[in-house]
């Protein structure tokens, strides 16, 4: 199997060369932001570059074990190497894929993510808890901290709304994928007659913004609120008003923070998920402007469901933008979302170089 040439090695190598070129020369640390992310490109790059190798050697290991097989059919231990050989080199290349696909601007940033339960009182509200729950199980496995930045807790069951702050490389770029509406179909336990209910959520995802991003924030056009902290099961409440809601009157966009302890950490948490929102605004009209030139039919909207969740009268998870889908919803309920993001990743590539 010729990975080198799916994966483009000799352009990464090349790359590699490149920067380690410029690190050496004179006056590279002169402007030390530029020298920072060099780097940190550079150490991307070489990170991609070993994983390749290790990916390659997984393979050889599994060409081994098969031609030991093929001698030896009825030897159980080998079969166990085969298998386990086969798994490994399954995972890393499902994780080299990813990796590869993750091109576009914030996707090495962190991830502002947040769930919001549609119409439909207890039930939208716990298939919103469901959500939240699937989410952090998600960034568990691949060992990336969860901040809960705002918690608004349901009236008997799940939440009104919650905000999560994921941490670690590529959150953005993996979960990208994730914005819009998901659809729950199942046997309601909140109906006492044991009827079926469709429940919907939405999901927003925005990158972590850095200093180097101008959004502007004026201070007249900004209102802040304050409120007693809440969480759930009583987690995070304090006696003082210390958390912060801030009201963007020329959009209407409103965020809140109440995970940091002071007043003032809380208006800043704030003012950096605004500045994601107003940013992520901006990239929307400048696609729907371009969408508009070029004649295409653009949904970006809250509007758009992206994946369905069926548990009565079958069980089933379906992507609606790629088709992908699978039986085992209590594996993606317990946070196996990578395959959904693979093909996710694999679709946009697609619709960006039609073939």
């Amino acid at each position: 199997m010729n990975l080198g040439g799916l994966f483009d090695l000799d352009a990464l190598e090349e790359k590699i060369a490149e920067n380690e070129a410029r690190m050496a020369e004179p006056g590279f640390w002169d402007d030390q932001e530029k020298a920072q992310e060099v780097i940190a490109e550079n150490n991307d790059l070489k990170a991609k570059f070993e994983t390749f190798h290790e990916l390659a050697e997984s393979i050889s290991d599994l060409g081994v074990s098969l031609e030991l097989l093929q001698e030896i059919p009825d030897d159980e231990e080998l079969q166990a190497d085969l298998e386990e050989n086969y798994q490994h080199a399954e995972k890393l290349l499902q994780s080299y894929q990813l990796n590869m696909l993750l091109s576009e601007k914030y996707d090495k940033n962190n991830a502002i993510l947040e769930i919001h339960p549609g119409a439909g009182g207890t039930e939208s509200q716990d298939w919103g808890s469901m959500l939240l729950r699937m989410y952090t199980r998600w960034a568990s496995q691949h060992d990336f901290k969860v901040e809960t930045v705002d918690y608004q807790p349901g009236d008997d069951a799940g939440i009104k709304s919650v905000t999560l702050m994921i941490e670690g490389k590529n959150a953005y770029g993996y979960l990208r994928s994730e914005r819009g509406v998901h659809r729950l179909v199942r046997i309601s336990p909140f109906d006492s007659a044991g009827r079926r209910h469709t429940s919907f959520a939405s999901v927003n995802v925005m990158p972590e913004l850095d200093d180097s991003v101008e959004v502007e924030l004026r201070p007249e056009d900004i209102k802040m609120e304050v409120f007693r902290a809440s969480g759930a099961g009583g987690q995070h409440i304090n006696k003082t008003s210390s958390a912060v809601r801030l009201i963007h009157i020329p959009t209407g966009i409103v965020v809140s923070s109440q995970a940091q302890r002071s007043q003032f950490q809380n208006r800043a948490t704030a003012e950096n998920m605004l500045r994601a929102k107003l940013y992520q605004l901006e990239m929307e009209e400048k696609e729907k402007q371009r969408a508009a030139i070029q004649g295409e039919q653009l949904d970006i909207g809250w509007g758009s469901q992206i994946r369905s969740y069926v548990f009565h009268p079958y069980s089933m998870v379906k992507d609606h933008r790629t088709d992908y889908e699978t039986g085992n919803i209590q594996a993606v309920m317990d946070g196996d979302l990578d395959p959904f993001i693979n093909a996710y990743l694999q679709w946009k590539l697609q619709q960006a170089n039609p073939q």
